[in-house]
């Protein structure tokens, strides 16, 4: 009985220690991604503010060929948006909050089912006949002690496929 006793007591310290750090953990977090592009940037442009163009380069896709996507709003810039459903990369909705040839995008997405909001932007810089694209995702994790732990990991979970999305987007892009 003693060392049921210990064990629970040392579980419940432990459970307490987690939630404890949880609270001083940031709740905000920041994914960001660069990649220089050979094309110009209004060709970059057509590429990130077309919702239906997202499913050639962006990974989510082309990880589930099975998505279902639903397009809403205008075909391009502000307001255009679309929403998924899948069984591997979750359910969401992303939509361009502003866009500015050939400046970049600004878009917020929605998780239901992880209630998770976040905002982000392609943010676009012309050079000559090259352009630096740098790819954001930012939000808030809340109050949740628990869930703070994900800004911990958002950068190793969510970075790789910014930079395999930019690798697509680098080839679709310079292709002639």
């Amino acid at each position: 009985m003693k060392v049921f006793r210990w064990a629970l007591i040392v579980i419940v310290v432990l459970a307490v220690g987690l939630v404890g750090v949880g609270f001083l953990l940031p709740s905000k977090f920041r994914v960001e991604r660069s990649a220089t592009i050979n094309a110009p940037a209004e060709k970059v442009y057509g590429l990130i503010a077309d919702p239906r163009a997202w499913a050639k380069w962006a990974v989510w896709n082309q990880r589930d060929p099975a998505m279902k996507i639903t397009y809403g709003g205008p075909p391009t810039g502000a307001g255009a948006k679309w929403t998924w459903e899948s069984k591997s990369e979750g359910n969401g909705t992303m939509e361009f909050t502003k866009a500015e040839s050939p400046k970049g995008v600004e878009f917020k997405l929605d998780f239901p089912d992880m209630k998770m909001m976040s905002q982000g932007a392609l943010v676009l810089e012309p050079s000559g006949t090259s352009t630096k694209v740098t790819w954001s995702n930012f939000g808030d994790l809340g109050g949740n002690p628990l869930v703070r732990y994900f800004g911990l990991v958002m950068d190793r979970m969510v970075g790789p496929d910014f930079d395999a999305g930019l690798t697509n987007l680098k080839a679709l892009a310079e292709a002639p």
